[in-house]
């Protein structure tokens, strides 16, 4: 096992297969894998720290790309399909796709009370560093005016979820009540921005001011669910649109539906980017083999009729090898067959099926099921890339002897929030610095509550305990919950005083105090800044 992982960390190209076995081992082997790290630090090898840290931001790069083409997609079709109203849509499944690197983080690190300190760290660091990098450089890029009500709504939702997180810290536990009530406070969250959006277009189709055409820049209250649609949808199609003109043949159209290079694109595209998407090559044919995608804007909705029968074999196959670390893959129905068996079989009738009763050019009535399937095997390969993240992190603490707290607010917050910032930086600089700087606040509410909530509900059911003990390392995760509660409250206090106009002096504000609060955490983290213990 240790040696196939060292090889796939050399060759990231033959990552497909190991992956696969890391998700299905996952369970059985995560400790033994820290082991294998530790020893390697032990022994003082500096190229395997090194190459911790190159397959580090590999695993960051499968994450953005899984979470931006697969995963986000497949959310925007099912929320369409359900005939969801972009205020619901944009607070639970676009809010989660946004998210879903740092809630599924926040999962596996929960499922360890050692780790519970790196999701606590990992939050509580991309909401400093949302709150204040994000939205300052959002503000420096295009000041603006911004709109009062969500924002006085939203931060207050998110000050009250940081002041529970913090009384857990300091009773040093989460019961099944508490976890609970996380979900329910974002239950009533959801409940709060439709019914204030509910309120306001009352009102809004009562008053008889003039209908003058308006711009995406209006004050209005459901500005922030039109971000989550906005900032959500990706041009898949643009990417891996045919090249080939008239009637395609079936193995054109698969070869092409596999083929993740755009050639037009990458003749105008610059060296760094050329070396990205080299790098993301075997990521997206392993997850255009296995995950369908589903874009309702297109035409024919990303129908390939041979990719998608070959999908309705291998994408169940993937399902059952990671559900449970494979438990249920190997089980033998009868003593006969193994489930993984079983599932091949009827996938395969399936795909033969609907192989002959479809058309290449016309995508089936039921095709947006397939949507579904995608959300299953994309989460799967997040949940999987986010489990090394956190074992990587841990290998790297015992190697810098770096508590689990700095891991989480430093590496991890920044690898998962890195996206978001440039999507929200993107649309400053195109003019809707509004719909960005509400999408800052919107989605750290729901990693929040969600991610410690149902990480830890999970944590409590599966292991049948009473409650999740926190592990706090000492001073550095108050000073982290504290210097996130004063940026709250230097955003609450002073944007009302300014009259919602936010101007570059407030994002250069907002910069200098993320520098001076990681200059206050590496001093704690050091023990140069520490309590003096009263003899």
């Amino acid at each position: 096992m240790a040696g196939g992982w060292l090889d796939l960390r050399w060759a990231p190209g033959l990552l497909c297969v190991p992956l696969i076995m890391e998700t299905v081992s996952a369970a059985r082997d995560s400790s033994t894998k820290t082991l294998e790290h530790i020893q390697f630090a032990a022994g003082g090898v500096n190229q395997t720290a090194m190459a911790d840290v190159f397959w580090l931001l590999y695993l960051f790069l499968i994450l953005g790309v899984t979470a931006a083409k697969f995963f986000c997609p497949n959310l925007s079709a099912i929320s369409t399909n359900l005939k969801l109203s972009h205020n619901v849509a944009g607070v639970t499944f676009l809010a989660f796709g946004n998210g879903a690197p740092d809630i599924f983080s926040a999962l596996v690190a929960f499922s360890d009370p050692r780790t519970a300190g790196l999701a606590i760290g990992a939050l509580f660091g991309a909401g400093v560093l949302v709150t204040t990098v994000v939205a300052g450089g959002i503000t420096i890029l295009h000041p603006f005016m911004a709109a009062s009500r969500p924002f006085l709504r939203d931060i207050a939702f998110y000050m009250v979820a940081v002041f529970l997180t913090f009384t857990a810290l300091y009773l040093g536990r989460i019961t099944l009540a508490w976890a609970l009530g996380y979900l329910g406070l974002y239950v009533f969250y959801v409940v709060t921005v439709i019914f204030c959006t509910w309120v306001y277009q009352r009102q809004r189709s009562r008053s008889l001011v003039h209908s003058v055409s308006e711009t995406p820049e209006i004050l209005s209250d459901s500005e922030e669910d039109q971000v989550s649609s906005n900032t959500n949808s990706y041009d898949y199609g643009d990417e891996y649109r045919p090249l080939l003109l008239g009637q395609e043949t079936t193995a054109q159209i698969l070869i092409q539906a596999l083929n993740p290079l755009d050639y037009r694109k990458w003749r105008t595209q610059s060296m760094s980017c050329r070396l990205l998407k080299v790098a993301k090559l075997p990521v997206e044919f392993l997850l255009l083999l296995t995950v369908p995608v589903v874009d309702p804007d297109k035409d024919d909705r990303n129908w390939k009729r041979p990719l998608n029968c070959l999908q309705l074999v291998i994408s169940p196959l993937v399902l059952v090898l990671t559900l449970q670390s494979g438990a249920y893959g190997i089980y033998e129905i009868g003593g006969l067959l193994p489930v993984w068996a079983v599932v091949v079989i009827m996938g395969t009738a399936l795909a033969s099926v609907t192989f002959f009763v479809t058309s290449n050019r016309e995508p089936p009535r039921l095709h947006w099921l397939f949507a579904f399937l995608g959300f299953l095997t994309s989460a799967l390969w997040i949940n999987a890339a986010a489990t090394e993240v956190v074992n990587i992190l841990r290998s790297l603490g015992v190697v810098f002897r770096l508590s689990n707290t700095v891991l989480g607010l430093t590496l991890l917050a920044w690898g998962n929030s890195i996206g978001d910032a440039f999507s929200d930086f993107t649309l400053a600089r195109q003019g809707y610095p509004r719909m960005a700087f509400s999408a800052c606040f919107g989605g750290i509410i729901f990693n929040i509550l969600v991610g410690v909530g149902l990480g830890c509900l999970l944590h409590i059911v599966r292991n049948h305990a009473a409650e999740v003990k926190l592990e706090p390392d000492g001073l550095l995760v108050w000073v982290l919950a504290s210097a996130l509660g004063l940026s709250l409250v230097f955003s609450l206090v002073s944007v009302p005083l300014h009259c919602f106009q936010l101007s570059k002096a407030y994002g250069f504000c907002l910069l200098l105090f993320y520098a001076s609060f990681l200059v206050v955490v590496l001093l704690t983290e050091f023990r140069v800044i520490r309590l003096k213990r009263s003899d």
